[in-house]
């Protein structure tokens, strides 16, 4: 019970102040004037004014409400490993037993996991998860929180008065105080690489716990699935490496020390970095034959694109043609071929031979050079001429070893529709194109191609009505070479007969030889949308072998894939972890990252007080940690209920704060101004005045 005085006037603050300012003149002239009576009328005015302001008693009923105690669960990628997801369970059993034994204590649990943060979230934020739990509750209700941990905390507020409250906070340690572990850290590292050059890539391999190692360490390169190279790092210092970037789009680079002997956890003896491959420009040879109506459309198209550096290597004026032009007019300057076609062929991303023969311009070493670039890697398009088995054709060069058909006598003339065929419906250079969906395609009709005999691992994407191969691609060495066998795509570009997607088909097919990673026949992806990662197997097979997903902590699930369009397949998995995630169907890898390459929750992941202890211990809590060196259960402390601002830590147990917050039940009021007996007294007060001066 709690009792107060409070004033209740029965006229308003004016009126009262007029009153006092009145019985003050009043009182004051009767006393300065020495009349008679003029203190007891002053004591009747005094009365009366307290009568006015309506002095009471008041008595408060109050209930002392239960102090909030916060248990606090981290369940981040760093507390699943080496056992500490079961510790920290019958931890927290064995806290929150002891905390509802208490009375006056109203507990609260809570728990961060990273599988359930945002996908840009990193590092553990249990602070953050503190704060949205004690949302709704005063300060003065909190009377402790308890973390169960292993104190790699990453949004660890800078004092105490930022946590919003004065109780205090206790952080119960998980792991073991010997644990040892190895990771590396990445110290530099680009965001984009020049497709076909090296990006250096800095790095540390880091021993830490009580006995780290000192002798060099074996570390493997990896990229893309694919070991590229290994080498050798002394602990603690940094090393560079050179990694060539081989193609567009993502290059996920790898680097994995040996482990150590008990080591914590193999998942951060690696580091992953993506470096994303740009083409600083496609260089590209276009080699054209007699001028034909097609010739403008190839040009047109490849100087469409900003990023493509074209030559043009075209035959305006055939050598036998006789005319009496001078010799000294019929060029400016004479044609680079050797510069070309010996010296600097490999600058090329790709070369296009268009309805080409030949007229002794190029000779037979050229073409040799052409063909063993494409067998180191290089792209070759070749549109043919309809008289593809003349003997002026390419087939009579040593280009001919890298083409994939054998020409037949021709060519095939009639209308015809160029079609999809079955491969065709499942690549991605023809299975999407605009049109292609319906039947018969809804495209212009061509007029004649030339007849080959494909080779055995030709691809057949794009036929005329007869099963001929129109649009052909093969693999040669390290190289691609995609065979046209017509030269009537124009007829597309002109819109004739409703035209057809001639941009599109010419443009992937360029793209495909040039090894686009969008554009593979055979690929394997994962990608994460939303909540889940999403693995992708595009094949030109009938079948596909079921996925084998790793994820960041080492488990392997095991995923059939379903088609979902001719040629793609896919699966789906929660993508509840955040690190490095793998998948492999035996034939192919595919990596991706959930959440940053190198992880806050990887950085170290030995537990330690170092970040949360200053905190603990500036509130009156503190750490200790739950296992010895070789426990095999969970020393969870005592818990105490203590007055605020006393000892809150001792050497088996942690104490709450008693709540002081309270709730007002009722109010009872005593009236020391109202009633007969105060009307009495000033009643008898005035009549003794008058009679005093009356007198």
């Amino acid at each position: 019970m709690i009792w107060t005085l409070a004033l209740t006037p029965a006229v308003g603050p004016l009126w009262l102040a007029l009153a006092v300012a009145a019985a003050l003149a009043v009182a004051g002239l009767g006393l300065l004037g020495r009349r008679r009576g003029a203190r007891l009328r002053a004591a009747a005015l005094v009365l009366l004014l307290a009568a006015l302001a309506g002095p009471e008693l008041r008595r408060e009923a109050r209930d002392t409400l239960p102090g909030v105690v916060v248990v606090l669960t981290d369940r981040s990628a760093s507390q699943r490993l080496a056992g500490r997801e079961a510790e920290t369970e019958a931890a927290r059993a064995g806290l929150v037993a002891r905390l509802k034994a208490l009375p006056g204590i109203e507990l609260r649990e809570a728990a961060f996991d990273d599988r359930d943060a945002a996908e840009d979230a990193d590092g553990t934020r249990l602070f953050a998860t503190l704060a949205s739990t004690l949302a709704d509750v005063p300060p003065e209700r909190v009377s402790g929180v308890v973390m169960i941990s292993d104190g790699q905390i990453h949004d660890v507020p800078d004092t105490a008065a930022r946590l919003g409250f004065t109780a205090p906070l206790h952080v119960l340690l998980t792991g073991r105080p010997d644990e040892i572990d190895r990771r590396v850290e990445i110290l530099e590292a680009p965001r984009f690489g020049m497709v076909g050059k090296p990006a250096k890539i800095a790095f540390r391999v880091v021993d830490g716990g009580p006995a780290p190692a000192s002798g060099p360490v074996r570390v493997t390169l990896r990229r893309d699935g694919e070991e590229i190279g290994a080498l050798n790092a002394r602990p603690g210092e940094r090393t560079e490496v050179s990694v060539d970037v081989p193609h567009a789009g993502a290059n996920v680079v790898e680097i994995e020390a040996a482990p150590l002997a008990h080591d914590l956890t193999p998942l951060d003896d690696r580091a992953a970095v993506r470096i994303d491959g740009v083409r600083e420009h496609l260089r590209v040879l276009l080699v054209s034959g007699e001028p034909h109506p097609g010739e403008r459309m190839w040009r047109n198209l490849l100087k469409s694109d900003a990023a493509v550096d074209l030559v043009h290597f075209t035959i305006l004026r055939p050598p036998e043609k006789q005319d009496r032009t001078p010799v000294d007019e019929l060029a400016l300057i004479p044609f680079p071929t050797r510069e070309l076609f010996q010296d600097k062929i490999r600058d090329f991303d790709l070369i296009v031979f268009d309805r080409y023969r030949r007229r002794g311009l190029l000779s037979t070493l050229y073409f040799d050079n052409i063909a063993r670039w494409v067998e180191a890697g290089g792209a070759l398009l070749v549109a043919a001429d309809p008289d593809l088995a003349d003997p002026a054709g390419l087939f009579e060069t040593p280009l001919a070893d890298v083409l994939p058909v054998q020409p037949l006598a021709g060519p095939l003339e009639g209308t015809f529709r160029p079609v999809t065929t079955r491969l065709g419906r499942r690549h991605p250079v023809t299975g999407d194109l605009p049109g292609a969906d319906a039947t018969p395609p809804a495209w212009g009709r061509w007029h004649r191609l030339a007849p080959v005999e494909a080779a055995a691992d030709a691809v057949s994407l794009l036929a005329d009505g007869a099963d001929h191969p129109l649009l052909l691609t093969a693999e040669r060495g390290k190289g691609r070479v995609a065979m046209l066998l017509s030269d009537q795509v124009w007829l597309w570009a002109r819109g004739h007969d409703g035209g057809g997607p001639w941009a599109p088909l010419l443009r992937r097919t360029a793209h495909w030889l040039m090894k686009e990673p969008d554009l593979e026949a055979e690929a394997l992806r994962l990608t994460r949308q939303g909540r889940d990662l999403v693995i992708e197997r595009r094949t030109l097979a009938d079948t596909t072998a079921p996925v084998a997903v790793t994820t960041p902590t080492g488990e392997t699930r095991t995923l059939p894939l379903v088609e979902t369009a001719p040629g793609r397949w896919r699966a789906a998995t929660p993508a509840d972890g955040l690190g490095l995630w793998r998948a492999n169907d035996g034939t192919l890898t595919a990596l991706t990252h959930v959440g940053p390459l190198s992880p806050r929750e990887f950085a170290d992941v030995l537990s330690t007080d170092r970040l949360v202890g200053p905190l603990a211990r500036a509130t009156g809590g503190g750490t200790r940690r739950l296992f010895a060196a070789n426990a095999t259960a969970p020393a969870v402390p005592r818990v105490l209920t203590r007055d605020p601002g006393g000892l809150m830590a001792g050497d088996d147990w942690i104490g709450v704060a008693r709540s002081t917050a309270t709730v007002l039940k009722g109010i009872e009021r005593v009236s020391l101004s109202g009633g007969l007996a105060i009307a009495a007294l000033l009643l008898a007060l005035f009549a003794t005045a008058w009679w005093r001066e009356s007198r």
